[in-house]
């Protein structure tokens, strides 16, 4: 069973996906919280596997929130997935960098919505396309920042292989079969360059390829 926290200051928000959600026989909504300071207390109190968290709420927004789950080792079970209406914007970017593992439009059809929560419970980083094409884009701009390559020096050759594949956005599978290995050693391989990195999450690896340059965007 997947265990779900919603929190969003509009009720009608939290109505209609909670609604999705209870027709799943998988999925359970354990908690709803109307402000991030709420949704803290709440995702303390349940240790929910997602946490689904509007970014611009009163008391503590959706940056607040994600920073401080991240840094709660009781909480690392939690997989943050940000909800948003206007795709990538800074907010977006700081969350994402914050400890995010996903970010989702709030205009996304109810089957991608579904999936992107079973995604997200797996562990794995859940960005929609149109919020990945806009943080690809915002790489090609941006020059690399100080100290971000640093890390690099710490992966062994398949590990840095790895990272620049997930931040392709390719799951454990697909990564097996570019790589011609097993599965379990391709989630081996991407588990021991999060250590190495203190990455959360896979999400997290996207950030640190595209900073450290490792991975360069096809039309930079």
């Amino acid at each position: 069973m997947i265990r779900v926290l919603l929190v969003d200051d509009q009720p009608l928000i939290r109505s209609g996906f909670r609604a999705l959600l209870d027709l799943e026989d998988d999925i359970e909504v354990v908690a709803e919280a109307a402000d991030g300071e709420q949704g803290l207390a709440l995702v303390r109190e349940h240790l929910p596997d997602v946490a689904l968290i509007d970014i611009q709420m009163p008391v503590a927004d959706g940056i607040e929130a994600t920073r401080r789950i991240a840094a709660d080792p009781a909480l690392a079970g939690v997989h943050v997935v940000i909800l948003t209406n206007y795709g990538l914007d800074e907010y977006v970017f700081n969350a994402l960098r914050a400890g995010a593992a996903g970010f989702l439009v709030k205009d996304i059809v109810p089957e991608d919505f579904l999936h992107a929560v079973r995604v997200a419970a797996r562990g794995d980083a859940l960005l929609a396309p149109s919020i990945t094409r806009k943080l690809i884009n915002r790489y090609v701009t941006q020059p690399l920042r100080t100290g971000t390559g640093t890390g690099l020096k710490e992966l062994t050759s398949r590990e840095r292989e790895a990272v620049a594949l997930v931040a392709q956005g390719l799951s454990n599978d697909q990564i097996a079969e570019r790589m011609v290995i097993s599965s379990l050693t391709a989630k081996t391989h991407v588990n021991r360059a999060m250590a190495k990195l203190d990455a959360r999450d896979r999400a997290q690896l996207v950030v640190f390829a595209y900073e450290s340059g490792l991975v360069v965007p096809r039309n930079a």
